[in-house]
């Protein structure tokens, strides 16, 4: 007997059936008389298969390094200005595609794919990959927004944003720095559909230099409730928090240095303003935020523990600086 068919009768041999009987009922004997024909199939080989599908609705979110430090995603819809970014020997050119640059909403696909890969992976998981199959309503629900058809539809056009919107950029990803243009998904195809012809489950391609980072780990955990925050710029504002802070009490930033690293293509002026709402509303995940006017400078504090210290040894020694003296 060939390995292979011994192979594919251990293969499938169902609970409790030993390897005759299960010989047997995979390759019964032709009748008395009659001739053994060959099936037309040959015997399932590989039974990995080259797609991972993103099965866990607890898994933490989790975005990668890089995009969180560099602008990658335009904070308007319907973005169609070729923008570049430079910063520390850092380049990062975003070109547009027809409908305009991918924004950050359309970045909650990248964040559901890493969080579920690297929840895989944590798990010992084999069957990891850059090709990420996933129901379109577990998204929809993980990312907090409705379910109605019209999400869906926004889903769709997300992702022909994230495929048409192309990156060049020197970032170093897992120790390789090169100059590469890649798009933001490789390619996504619908895997099956509903009722109303609406997208059921979806197929996503990340691209590789986005695999090369996941499979480095360069990531970090952030909010659930990232997904609540509605504005742009609040969500760009938390990542550099949350890159830059991290566990840390605080970070200091200036407001100028903070508006390019944000990519905002408002004025400073109207940047300040907005950081100032971002203030008063104090619902930032994971930080309060201050602004120093005489100093035009943005703290962050960790809202854990040591944060309330560093925030409160901030105020003691702003409090004991002299009075400045009348002129």
């Amino acid at each position: 007997m060939s390995e292979d068919r011994q192979k594919f009768i251990e293969d499938n041999a169902r609970a409790g059936e030993t390897w005759a009987e299960a010989s047997a009922r995979l390759f019964p004997a032709p009748g008395k008389g009659s001739k053994r024909t060959r099936s037309t199939l040959a015997p399932e080989r590989h039974v990995q298969h080259d797609f991972f599908i993103a099965d866990m609705l607890e898994a933490s979110p989790k975005d990668d390094l890089g995009s969180m430090e560099h602008p990658l995603f335009a904070l308007k819809s319907g973005d169609t200005r070729r923008r570049t970014y430079a910063r520390n020997g850092i380049t990062v050119t975003v070109m547009p595609g027809q409908a305009g640059c991918a924004t950050i909403h359309d970045k909650d696909v990248w964040i559901y794919c890493i969080s579920q890969l690297v929840e895989a992976m944590n798990r010992g998981r084999e069957d990891v990959g850059p090709v990420v199959r996933f129901t379109a309503y577990d998204f929809l629900v993980t990312t907090n927004r409705d379910t109605s058809g019209r999400a869906y539809q926004r889903m769709g056009d997300a992702l022909s944003r994230l495929r048409s919107t192309t990156i060049e950029t020197n970032i170093e990803v897992d120790g390789y720095r090169e100059r590469r243009g890649f798009g933001l998904v490789d390619s996504w195809r619908v895997i099956e559909r509903g009722p109303g012809d609406r997208m059921v489950a979806v197929e996503v391609r990340l691209p590789e230099w986005l695999w090369r980072s996941v499979q480095a780990f360069q990531v970090l955990t952030i909010s659930r409730d990232y997904f609540r925050l509605r504005k742009p710029l609040d969500r760009r504002i938390y990542e550099l928090a949350r890159k830059h802070c991290g566990q840390q009490s605080r970070w200091r930033v200036g407001l100028k240095a903070l508006h390019e690293k944000s990519g905002s293509s408002d004025t400073l002026r109207n940047f300040r303003a907005a950081i100032k709402v971002l203030v008063k509303a104090n619902e930032l995940p994971d930080y309060r935020v201050k602004f120093d006017q005489e100093t035009d400078a943005v703290t962050f504090y960790a809202r854990a523990g040591k944060g309330s210290k560093a925030q409160m040894a901030d105020l003691v020694a702003e409090l004991a600086k002299p009075p400045e003296c009348a002129q």
